[in-house]
């Protein structure tokens, strides 16, 4: 069974740091793209950062640009969002998400997603 598992999510003053976790299980990630996503209460789910599987390439939204940072291990069958200079408009649910994909440029649609960690920042 494909599962995907986040987890470093927490609470962390403004200008703090934390890193997001996706561990799979089940399948290996290394052909996979995948995709980090937020959703804070009230809005809707926005993509945040994903990398590729083929060559290893990050993308980001502009409002996390300079910020995060997206990172996978094969090795260890996880990729990871270390996440820097938090703000509270950072606060979310965070969730990946994975898709089957070997192009040089992320997909748009995912099939995979995690259950979310909350990531909440304090002013």
């Amino acid at each position: 069974q494909l599962q995907l598992v986040e987890s470093g999510g927490g609470l962390v003053q403004s200008g703090g740091s934390l890193r997001l976790s996706c561990a799979a299980s089940g399948f290996t990630l290394d052909a996979y793209a995948i995709g980090w996503f937020r959703q804070a209460p009230g809005k809707e789910r926005e993509w945040v950062s994903c990398i590729t599987s083929t060559d290893g390439n990050s993308f980001y939204a502009n409002s996390v640009k300079g910020r995060f940072t997206i990172v996978r291990d094969n090795a260890k069958n996880t990729v990871y969002l270390q996440m820097n200079s938090l703000k509270p408009e950072d606060t979310a649910v965070y969730y990946c998400a994975a898709r089957y994909y070997s192009g040089s440029y992320c997909p748009r649609e995912y099939r995979h997603w995690g259950q979310g960690t909350q990531v909440t920042v304090s002013s």
